[in-house]
């Protein structure tokens, strides 16, 4: 069994160092195996790469503990964190956050977990009211973006092509992600191919 080292960051205009630092530093004073699992993703899923080999670890009894820097690098939404809380102190496997001291073997820590994870679910849904409110000023002001004129068709090379159809039945996120496609072109490579 190993500890498991998670380290999640939104976007790829972040970087991890202010986590690894002290996540190094900690792991330094430690015994035995250490594994590192490392997403750039957004912490509103819980389906995310490097998350998703980390639970089936969790699954296949391989890990003894989860270390984290911040609670709200596991994920952003209430649901999901509890969930998780409750699945981590069922199989007794211990959860550490560096940075908000908690403990879920004990009853203060999970009652901790609980609250920091509704103050992150409470953050991220703050951080969209006021993201719409600055687009509801800015398209009242005429500014637009996004999107491409109509009509205009984007480039796809047969390999791009095939592996969109290898990949088919797959989230349409994951194979635009994988291709380096947009989704609506996902979505009109599969249209246009039937199974």
């Amino acid at each position: 069994m190993h500890t498991a080292i998670y380290v999640r960051i939104s976007s790829k205009q972040q970087d991890q160092r202010s986590q690894l630092a002290d996540l190094e530093k900690w792991a330094a004073g430690q015994g035995g195996e250490i594994k590192w699992y490392k997403d750039t993703f957004t912490g509103r899923t819980m389906d995310r790469p490097a998350w998703n080999r980390l639970v089936k670890a969790l699954d296949d009894g391989q890990i003894s503990r989860i270390v984290v820097w911040r609670l709200d690098r596991l994920g952003r939404t209430a649901k999901g964190l509890t969930a998780l809380f409750e699945d981590l102190t069922a199989k007794k496997i211990g959860l550490l956050s560096l940075k908000d001291a908690l403990d879920l073997t004990t009853p203060a820590g999970r009652l901790m977990a609980c609250v920091l994870a509704s103050v992150a679910a409470y953050e991220t849904e703050v951080r969209q009211e006021r993201t719409l409110a600055g687009q509801a000023v800015a398209k009242a002001n005429g500014k637009t973006w996004g999107g491409s004129k109509p009509g205009r068709q984007i480039w796809v090379s047969d390999e791009q092509k095939a592996q969109v159809l290898s990949m088919r039945g797959a989230k349409i996120s994951v194979i635009a992600r994988t291709t380096g496609l947009s989704r609506p072109t996902v979505y009109r490579l599969l249209d246009q191919t039937p199974a």
